[in-house]
C-alpha cells in the first residue's frame, strides 16, 4: 500500500536513487533536461492551484497502481526505480519498461478511465502525484508538456522494437547497459559502474530473453574483459570493444 505524505517540494531523495530506460545519449540528455523542467514547473504551479505537492514513498515490490484500477492521477518519478508491466489473465507478465526520475507513470492511460498496466517499485522510491485533469484544464501549457513526453515515449518504444527485432542476445544486453550508463550519467551518477535494480529475470523479460541467456551473455562479456560483474553491480571495462560488438552484429565468443 502506498505511504502518503504531504511534504515540502525541495529535492530530497534524488541523489540516492537511479533507474533505467532506453534512449541514445542525445535523447537521454534532452529527455532529462525536459524532466527537470517539468519538476520545476510542477513545484511552481501546484501551489498556485491551491494544491500541496503530494509525495508518495514506496518500498520495493509495492504497486503504484494495477491495470484496471481507476485512474485518479499521473505519478512523476522523483526518485527510485519502477517497472511497468502487462499481466495476462493467466498471470504471465511482460515488462514494458523501467522508469526513472522524471518519467510519468500512467501516461498510457490518459484517454482511459483505468490504468492500462501495472507499475511496481523495484526499490525504495518517491513519486509526486500529478492532478492531471485540473492541470490540463487550468494550465493549458501542461498539455504541451504531456504531448512532448508522449512523443518521447513513442520514440523509445520504436527504438526498443528495433533492438528486440534485429539484435542478438549479447547485443541486446550491451545496448541496455549503454543506455543505463547514459541515463545515469545524465543524472550525475557514474556511467561506468552500474547498479542494476532489476533482477536478471526481469531484465531478460524486458529484453525478450530467458534468464539463462542473460546470464550467459554477461558471462561471455566478462570472460572477454569487456565488463566486470559482481552481483547486480556491472562495471563497463572496454567501451570501445563493446561498441565494436554492436557495430559488428556478432556474439562474443
Amino acid at each position: 500500500m502506498l505511504l502518503d505524505r504531504t511534504v515540502p517540494a525541495e529535492p530530497s531523495l534524488a541523489a540516492d536513487f537511479a533507474a533505467a530506460d532506453f534512449a541514445d545519449d542525445g535523447c537521454a540528455a534532452a529527455s532529462q533536461a525536459g524532466d527537470a523542467a517539468l519538476e520545476s514547473w510542477l513545484q511552481r504551479e501546484l501551489p498556485r492551484l491551491g494544491l500541496p505537492l503530494q509525495r508518495r514513498r514506496l518500498r520495493a515490490k509495492q504497486h503504484v497502481f494495477r491495470a484496471g484500477q481507476p485512474r485518479t492521477a499521473l505519478y512523476l518519478v522523483h526518485a527510485g526505480f519502477f517497472k511497468t508491466a502487462l499481466v495476462s489473465e493467466d498471470g504471465r507478465e511482460k515488462i514494458t519498461g523501467f522508469r526513472m526520475r522524471g518519467d510519468l507513470l500512467g501516461l498510457d492511460a490518459l484517454d482511459m478511465n483505468a490504468y492500462a498496466c501495472d507499475a511496481v517499485a523495484l526499490d525504495t522510491g518517491e513519486l509526486w502525484e500529478v492532478p492531471f485533469a485540473r492541470l490540463r484544464n487550468e494550465r493549458p501549457q501542461f498539455q504541451e508538456r504531456i504531448t512532448a513526453l508522449l512523443a518521447q515515449e513513442i520514440r523509445r518504444d520504436w527504438n526498443w522494437m528495433l533492438a528486440l527485432g534485429t539484435l542478438g542476445a549479447d547485443q541486446r544486453v550491451v545496448t541496455f547497459l549503454f543506455d543505463l550508463a547514459a541515463r545515469l550519467q545524465t543524472l550525475g551518477f557514474s556511467g561506468e559502474c552500474l547498479q542494476l535494480r532489476m533482477t536478471r529475470a526481469e531484465l531478460g523479460n524486458f529484453l525478450s530473453l530467458t534468464l539463462e541467456t542473460v546470464a550467459r551473455s554477461l558471462s561471455r562479456l566478462q570472460a572477454r574483459g569487456l565488463i566486470e560483474v559482481a552481483g547486480r553491480e556491472i562495471v563497463l571495462r572496454d567501451r570501445v570493444a563493446l561498441s565494436g560488438l554492436l557495430a559488428a552484429g556478432g556474439r562474443v565468443h
